[in-house]
């Protein structure tokens, strides 16, 4: 059932109004989704601050919303690499120092289908280690001052969380005896699906009301996740979905995220995002959430395992 909230073209970046005095931090917004996020928080008066790991793009990325916004326009960035726990710290302090308020944190930035096993520095399978432990812990290292601007947490997931095995291999985190590009990222993706599900319901538990949690997923959309990992055969496929109408404009795969950043009066315990084909493309609502995404146990679990391995205990 198409979710018919915001009417039978969905959530638009229409709906936003002024963001003048709030201040948004974007996880990989130097290109795709997260850049086109940044671009419309401007377009809106919303300072923007991103968090990349590469200087160059992201010096390339400022210069170029400058230029099409104005030199007034409010956007920066902090250099971090979210494989590296260390470098997270490194930008956590840097963003405690210099952005006094967090109206919300974005989670957007991911790898995807990396061809062969791979580690962060940490020794941590590469997926799982960059787009779940690395958000896990900027995520707890913010989380006072996100809390002290009754600020949000928005996870960008993947429909991939309901590919693959469709639970947390929690025997063998790194994959070591059955490696997949596929199916080791959609774990990587539903564990920060149960990160942000377990930390609504820690959230509800203590009667903290400061701070909202949504997850979202951009559907189907033409950036560069695959191109930059991929191995030539996805990236080929991928190639030839482009040219099919499966996929979306960055721009449309970036709104259920502004949305979630944005909207008032939204459900926590959803999925949001492309309402269409399969999910993939559509009007922005709420879509399919799968009940094993928000399995109890399975997210109890991870949150411990997650606090271990990161070295960082949230304190709710």
């Amino acid at each position: 059932m198409a979710d018919t909230t915001f009417g039978p073209n969905g959530w638009t970046p229409e709906r936003l109004g002024n963001l003048s005095g709030k201040t948004y931090l974007i996880t990989g917004a130097n290109g795709g989704a997260g850049f086109q996020a940044a671009r419309t928080l401007l377009t809106k008066g919303a300072k923007v601050v991103m968090l990349n790991r590469s200087a160059d793009k992201s010096q390339a990325a400022v210069a170029e919303l400058k230029k099409e916004l104005g030199a007034n326009a409010e956007v920066s960035f902090v250099r971090m690499d979210l494989a590296s726990l260390a470098s997270v710290r490194e930008a956590a302090a840097e963003v405690l120092e210099t952005v006094p308020q967090i109206d919300a944190l974005i989670c957007n930035a991911a790898i995807a289908q990396v061809p062969t096993q791979q580690f962060t520095e940490d020794g941590f399978e590469s997926m799982l280690g960059t787009n779940h432990y690395g958000h896990f812990l900027l995520c707890g290292l913010l989380f006072e001052r996100i809390e002290a601007s009754k600020g949000r947490i928005v996870v960008v997931s993947s429909l991939g969380y309901n590919m693959g095995i469709k639970a947390i291999q929690f025997d063998d985190m790194n994959w070591d005896k059955n490696y997949h590009q596929n199916k080791t990222y959609s774990q990587s993706k539903l564990a920060q699906m149960m990160f942000a599900y377990e930390l609504q319901d820690r959230l509800e538990a203590a009667g903290n009301t400061n701070v909202e949690v949504y997850v979202c997923h951009p559907g189907s959309s033409r950036t560069s996740l695959i191109t930059t990992s991929g191995n030539l055969a996805t990236r080929v496929m991928f190639w030839i979905m482009t040219k099919l109408p499966i996929t979306q404009s960055a721009e449309k795969g970036s709104w259920p995220e502004v949305m979630c950043a944005t909207e008032n009066g939204l459900e926590a315990r959803a999925l949001y995002g492309p309402t269409g084909r399969m999910e993939f493309v559509g009007p922005v609502g709420k879509g399919t959430l799968h009940p094993h995404a928000c399995e109890k146990p399975a997210m109890e679990r991870l949150w411990t395992l997650s606090e271990k391995e990161t070295g960082f205990e949230w304190m709710i």
